[in-house]
């Protein structure tokens, strides 16, 4: 059975990984590399755990968190979907059904806010753990002048922590933000995340959920 650790064992997912953030770092945006892609492999199957789909769910839900971002490594533009063909051919090639590597190649692709659409559980669970992540880890530049930095740094250097909790009984998904208002207001966050809540919402939605936002404790959506 393909798991998350044989992916991080692998030499091809290492050097594609590494190639994609060297690309990913030259133009200047957040990290997208191992520390994202970990979390949102583990963020993915906890949202289907949570809402009690079947295991089998939850791994490939795993598994398409973990290589969500691959596509980086070819270009940033369209990369869901460069990444989604290059996440089938590696999960063939480890011996993963290809019925199940099809499931992970439409989630992948259909991550992205530009085209992407919720289209399944897996991909639903995708979507919701990758816009999840926020946080002032993933900002890679050393950034003197906070008030200079670019309105996508300053998001992420004010995000202190952001979780997902899923209640399955209110069947109400929530993101959870932290954010520094002393670094940048509440308002710049959602300059450049409306349209990924958007598509949080429908990925909640297809799940049979409300997708919920509180930012420092006060619920925004």
């Amino acid at each position: 059975m393909l798991e998350v650790s044989t992916l991080k064992a692998d030499r091809e997912v290492e050097a594609i990984m590494t190639m994609s953030e060297r690309q990913i770092e030259a133009l200047g945006f957040t990290e997208h590399s191992k520390r994202h892609s970990g979390i949102v492999s583990k963020w993915s199957g906890e949202i289907l755990r949570a809402l009690g789909k079947a295991p089998e769910r939850v791994r490939l839900a795993e598994l398409a968190g973990y290589l969500h971002d691959i596509g980086n490594c070819i270009n940033r533009k369209d990369h869901a979907q460069s990444g989604a063909l290059l996440a089938y051919k590696i999960l063939t090639r480890l011996g993963l059904d290809c019925g199940d590597a099809a499931e992970i190649m439409m989630a992948i692709g259909n991550h992205d806010e530009q085209y992407g659409v919720p289209v399944s559980d897996v991909s639903a669970a995708l979507i919701l753990a990758d816009k999840a992540d926020v946080h002032k880890s993933r900002v890679k530049k050393n950034i003197t002048n906070v008030s200079l930095a670019d309105i996508h740094d300053r998001v992420n250097l004010a995000a202190e922590r952001s979780f997902i909790t899923v209640d399955q009984t209110l069947a109400v998904i929530t993101l959870n933000i932290e954010i520094n208002t002393e670094i940048c207001p509440v308002m710049d966050y959602f300059e450049i995340y409306f349209n990924r809540m958007q598509l949080c919402r429908r990925a909640a939605e297809f799940l049979h959920c409300r997708f919920s936002l509180v930012i420092n404790g006060v619920v925004l959506l």
